[in-house]
């Protein structure tokens, strides 16, 4: 078998070996080491006590040094012009970043029904914000206004709560803005209210949890294909303004926004992007991304812009860029959102509006209080609007009527989707995915020049960091087996974490180490279910580690809003925020054990093991470095379009995708850039961990194969169904070219 190149000639690798390896990996074994101890450093390494929480710490570190220089920047500027000059920046980064946004479309905006109250009527509305992407909204319109006066009007955007701005801490807001005299224009975010984009009409719930998570679930999917469900919240937002100002009632000059919670980052979002919104009055959101990583991490997807850490931008920003329009901080001091990092904004937005000369047009309100809307930051907000959308009155905040679930149902069904055969996040994020695919098959007509670009690529856009000389390991134990003994090490990262590791050597060991890689850690590997015994007593030596997040540097404390069956989301959202990815990171652990392997032994030949959602960061590291030779996976998704493709993908596989990947290659890509070193694939499934959809799974397979024919190097892919007769595995892998 060919399994890599060195100095020119092929090494080989016996096939009866080989065989042996690869059906010791698919059959049950008796376990090893069942009663034994394989913790390296978890029970008597107090320096490492820690360790679980080391992926956090490492991205929060990686965070906060690009905020220190963000800061610094910050501090420079003095005058006018540079604050100016910053301002263009952030509008730059932020169209980068979330847009570019589309084509204005047709709202075909319609009045579904009109319900009277006393000294006001609501008007319920449906407009596209995209063609077929449904809104559900209301406008709640002051009985003078009627009469012919234009009247300033509000945007009110709701938190995370199930029923959007129905709930009725929100209705009392908007009904209070409606006393004084403003028209509140309402709608409902994608995923909440009539918007429920996995709703299961058996339940009248959404089928993957709450608003936060109906958020997330789409929203990655969305990063995948270099958008963002920011992209769509804000789209929707832009789109509101477009429909005010079709309205003969609203004063196109005196227009406002406001919001709490999740609210409070759309009127955060929505008023930097769109000039037209002259008031601004985020709530219960704004903090600075340096207190929030300190204290309860990044939220759900539509909080979170990839690379906006890495570019430069911090939640000051949103503001920043609003000066000298007039823009109201509103806080709780016992808020979720930091109260320090708020303070902190304010005093760094406060500079820039003093440089325009209009200090007053900025201001922060807090109050003592959790995370809640409370009477003294309402009033203040009442008294914000009235001043600067030129609307004079009683700030106070008025007891208000309870209206039914009835009064405020817009479509008939209560539900978009019951109602309307529409787009979701997801059908709009498959066209988008759609035009990328059609873009790479073009691409992938020039393999010459495609597969190299691909590898570059994959090393942007993941953040892989190629590794230094690797420090030496710290030896930690041994246990010793009749025909084999397992060695426990570690190796200290200056990045600030371990890795620790088993060597399981055989007693008369040769030049093939295995680099062994499990999803749920080595431990898991070994202790369980002891499928590898063979494989040692083979002679081949296997180093199987835990790395960032894996097995004794296990998940750890932070789990998020976007947690899905211990699949935390927010993890790799906080790795892409600053241009960086979990699989990226892997990828350069790999990397540094690869070099580890070959300090010791020159001559050693790597042969690359990995399971499930481990095959992808595996797969990176072999593109990236030539030294593994050999390349095997078993039950890996066969690529980052099939998770994009699938309405139901299995969330685990998030953690080790790469955000924007498929703007520039998709995991066959790389696959086919290792030809001609061998690759085995072992029951290769689609994005939701199945073989639900063959058909996908073959195109991805399709894909490998001509490059592999385009390398002259068909015979070193394999691809085995365990399906099949397992009597005839032995004779199908002596059948390969080795």
């Amino acid at each position: 078998m060919e399994s890599g190149k060195k100095n020119g000639s092929w090494q080989c690798l016996d096939v009866k070996v080989f065989a042996a390896t690869v059906i010791a990996l698919m059959l049950p074994c008796k376990p090893v080491g069942a009663q034994e101890d394989l913790n390296v450093v978890s029970n008597n390494w107090l320096e490492f006590s820690d360790a679980r929480n080391s992926l956090y710490h490492y991205l929060s570190e990686r965070a906060y040094e690009l905020l220190e220089e963000r800061a610094s920047r910050i501090a420079g500027i003095r005058t006018l012009d540079q604050w100016q000059e910053r301002q263009n920046f952030i509008r730059t980064k932020l169209n980068e970043l979330i847009g570019p946004f589309p084509a204005k479309t047709d709202l075909n905006a319609r009045v579904t029904r009109v319900i009277g109250k006393t000294g006001y009527r609501i008007e319920h509305i449906i407009y596209e914000s995209q063609p077929g992407f449904y809104v559900t909204s209301s406008l709640f319109i002051p009985a003078g206004v009627s009469k012919g006066k234009k009247a300033p009007a509000i945007i009110y955007c709701s938190g995370h709560t199930v029923e959007g701005y129905r709930s009725p801490v929100y209705i009392h807001v908007i009904q209070n803005l409606v006393k004084k005299g403003f028209i509140v224009f309402a709608f409902d975010p994608v995923g909440q209210g009539e918007r429920l984009e996995y709703y299961d009409p058996s339940t009248g719930k959404s089928m993957v949890g709450g608003p936060t998570k109906e958020h997330s679930y789409p929203g990655a999917q969305a990063f995948l294909t270099g958008s963002s469900q920011a992209f769509h919240m804000i789209w929707d937002g832009i789109r509101a303004v477009d429909y005010l100002l079709t309205r003969k009632e609203v004063d196109p000059s005196r227009i406002g926004i406001t919001g709490r919670s999740g609210g409070g980052t759309q009127s955060a979002y929505i008023s930097a992007v769109d000039d037209r919104i002259y008031a601004a009055a985020p709530e219960n959101y704004i903090t600075n991304y340096s207190r929030l990583f300190q204290s309860i991490g990044p939220q759900d997807a539509e909080q979170n812009i990839p690379r906006l850490i890495i570019s430069g931008l911090d939640h000051p920003d949103f503001l920043i860029i609003r000066a000298p329009k007039p823009t109201l901080l509103i806080t709780t001091t016992r808020d979720i959102f930091s109260i320090q990092g708020a303070r902190e904004t304010r005093n760094e937005v406060s500079a820039i509006f003093e440089s325009y000369g209009a200090g007053e047009s900025f201001n922060m309100v807090e109050d003592d209080a959790p995370h809640e809307s409370t009477v003294k930051n309402r009033e203040a907000m009442y008294a914000f609007f009235q001043k600067f959308l030129n609307n004079p009155g009683s700030p106070a905040d008025f007891e208000t009527e309870v209206l039914t679930e009835e009064e405020l149902r817009v479509t008939a069904a209560g539900q978009v989707s019951e109602s309307f055969a529409g787009e979701t996040v997801y059908s709009l994020n498959l066209k988008r995915l759609s035009r990328l695919t059609a873009e790479l098959n073009i691409r992938r007509k020039d393999p010459g020049s495609f597969y190299p670009e691909v590898i570059r690529s994959a090393e942007r856009l993941s953040g892989y960091i190629k590794p230094e000389k690797p420090l030496d390991p710290v030896f930690t134990g041994r246990i010793k087996k009749d025909d084999y003994s397992i060695e426990k090490y570690f190796i200290e990262l200056k990045e600030g974490y371990i890795i620790p590791y088993l060597i399981f050597k055989p007693s008369v060991p040769g030049n093939r180490v295995m680099l062994f890689l499990d999803p749920e850690g080595k431990n898991h590997a070994f202790g369980n279910d002891g499928s590898l015994e063979m494989i040692v007593k083979e002679g081949i030596t296997i180093l199987a580690p835990d790395l960032l997040g894996v097995g004794e540097m296990g998940s750890g404390d932070f789990k998020g809003d976007a947690d899905f069956n211990g699949a935390s989301h927010n993890l790799w959202y906080a790795s892409i925020l600053t241009g960086r990815s979990i699989l990226g990171i892997h990828a350069g652990d790999i990397a540094r054990l690869v070099r580890l392997i070959l300090k010791d032994n020159p001559e050693a030949e790597i042969i690359g093991f990995a399971r499930g959602a481990m095959s992808p960061a595996l797969l990176h590291a072999a593109a990236f470095n030539n030294e593994i030779r050999s390349i095997i996976l078993e039950g890996p998704y066969s690529s980052f379009r099939s998770i994009a493709n699938c309405r139901f993908y299995l969330p685990l596989f998030i953690l080790s995708t790469v955000s924007e990947a498929l703007k520039e290659y998709d995991l066959p890509d790389l696959a086919a850039s290792l030809a001609p070193r061998r690759l085995i694939l072992i029951d290769p499934v689609d994005g939701n961990g199945k073989r639900e959809h063959p058909g996908e799974v073959n195109r991805d397979i399709d894909l490998i194969k001509a490059g592999f024919q385009y390398y002259k190097a068909d015979s070193q892919l394999t691809v085995i169904s365990s399906a099949d007769n397992p009597s005839t595995l032995p004779d199908l892998l002596r059948a390969m070219d080795f």
